[in-house]
């Protein structure tokens, strides 16, 4: 036989001693499948002599049973098998047409790297996880989300403590209603996003100064985007400080970021991002933002314009819905909005940018200096006024606690090192502070507690 083996021709012989069917030829059944069909020769070796089967009855029905156990989803419309003579001896050819619910895999591995096989050449290869994504998109001309997962077995406890505790029935019928199982049966993307198996994550990085060189802290959360959205807002709480500003008599305290504006930024990288790329979701803290970095840009069609004037096409729709059952969000297209109202007051403006493959939301620090609110009248020029409410709001902290340290002084009125330690100085040299050393701890003492 002069053909050789190319993309859509491949030779196979059977085992010379068992006569049983190699297990590459199942692999071999999916690439054609899922590439552009072929036709498999069972009796033919690599070289394209023709050594034919021992029983092409028995190999025939083998191998059918094979195509019926072994590959997922049903194959069987798309290959027929024949007993051909060539060479005065019996093959078995089956022949292969591109399938309609691709990819096909192996159901012993599942949809997942090494169980998905397409044809390069003569070969048989693997695909990876994107690939096997793009072909799920491509073959079923729906969002990522309503794709199948490429994982299956998938658990859903956050996803039931919640539903639990707004006293929502959950089970396989809701599932189909959330479209979490799709018409196969299948769990969906939007179950994998769900579950608390979720390939995703969120990488929070918090830094010192308003630059990337010094790292103060950093962290990874995973499990379903429910759980992270919990445990990314408590993790950025506990960075919000508190600082206190005098006007008068009055004492008034100011968190550095609207909490609700933390809120409406964190769902919004999760349910509008596109989870067709694998990286993780980004928030960077600085000394004079926050920054929420996430990968997907704006939905095709739409402007920054018409974003910021509340038109709303979310990418990711039944994530969105069972957010809003879930009653973490009140209504599509508000959350921009929302985060500019919270920041009416304030002199500067939150940031909203959008590239190729990326939108960003920076929220600015509202204590720091140049970014007080407007309605209190805090200038930058008013450099004497604000002097004396940081000493007048140490002094609170100190009288409270008995003694402060530098390091308190930092974290509960949001000063740097250096200045923290300035005021400490002036303070005892005011006669308001007594310095008190012990060892290698230091600690300021109100004067006459």
């Amino acid at each position: 036989m002069t053909t050789i083996e190319n993309i859509d021709i491949e030779f196979k012989e059977l085992d010379r001693e068992s006569h049983r069917i190699p297990p590459s030829v199942v692999k071999t059944l999916v690439a054609f499948l899922n590439t552009e069909g072929g036709d498999l020769f069972i009796g033919i070796q690599d070289n394209g002599n023709v050594c034919g089967v021992h029983d092409a009855d028995d190999t025939s029905k083998r191998l059918s049973s094979l195509i019926h156990d072994a590959i997922l989803p049903d194959a069987s419309p798309f290959i027929s098998l024949r007993i051909v003579t060539l060479e005065e001896r019996r093959v078995v050819r089956a022949s292969v047409m591109v399938g309609t619910e691709r990819p096909y895999y192996l159901a012993r591995i599942g949809l997942k790297p090494g169980g998905v096989y397409t044809r390069l050449g003569n070969a048989c290869v693997p695909m990876n996880e994107s690939g096997i994504r793009s072909l799920l998109l491509e073959t079923s001309g729906t969002s990522f989300e309503a794709c199948r997962s490429l994982e299956q077995d998938l658990t859903f406890i956050t996803l039931k403590e919640e539903m639990d505790k707004r006293q929502i029935v959950f089970g396989s019928a809701q599932m189909e209603t959330l479209k979490m199982i799709g018409s196969d049966k299948l769990f969906t993307n939007l179950a994998m996003l769900l579950s608390d198996q979720c390939s995703y994550t969120c990488k929070v990085a918090v830094f010192q100064g308003r630059d990337t060189a010094v790292f103060r802290d950093r962290k990874e959360f995973s499990g379903s985007v429910l759980k992270q959205l919990s445990d990314v807002y408590r993790f950025l709480a506990t960075h919000n400080k508190t600082k206190a500003r005098f006007n008068g008599l009055l004492r008034e305290d100011t968190l550095d970021y609207p909490q609700e504006a933390i809120r409406e930024a964190l769902l919004n990288s999760i349910i509008h991002r596109d989870y067709l790329f694998s990286g993780s979701t980004i928030i960077n803290v600085f000394d004079d933002r926050i920054e929420f970095v996430s990968l997907g840009g704006l939905v095709r069609g739409l402007s920054m314009e018409a974003i910021t004037m509340g038109v709303s096409q979310s990418r990711n729709p039944n994530l969105a819905s069972v957010f809003y059952r879930l009653q973490l969000v009140e209504s599509y297209g508000t959350g921009i909005r929302k985060i500019m109202h919270l920041y009416k007051e304030y002199l500067r403006k939150p940031e909203f940018k959008a590239a190729e493959g990326a939108f960003s939301c920076v929220l600015p620090n509202s204590n720091e200096e140049g970014t007080y609110t407007q309605k209190h009248e805090y200038h930058e020029d008013s450099v004497g006024e604000s002097l004396n409410a940081e000493k007048a709001s140490i002094l609170y902290h100190a009288k409270a606690r008995g003694s402060i340290s530098r390091k308190e002084v930092e974290d509960l009125v949001g000063l740097k090192t250096t200045k923290a330690f300035r005021l400490l100085k002036e303070l005892c040299a005011e006669g308001q502070l007594t310095q008190q050393t012990c060892g290698k701890f230091t600690r300021y003492i109100p004067l006459g507690e």
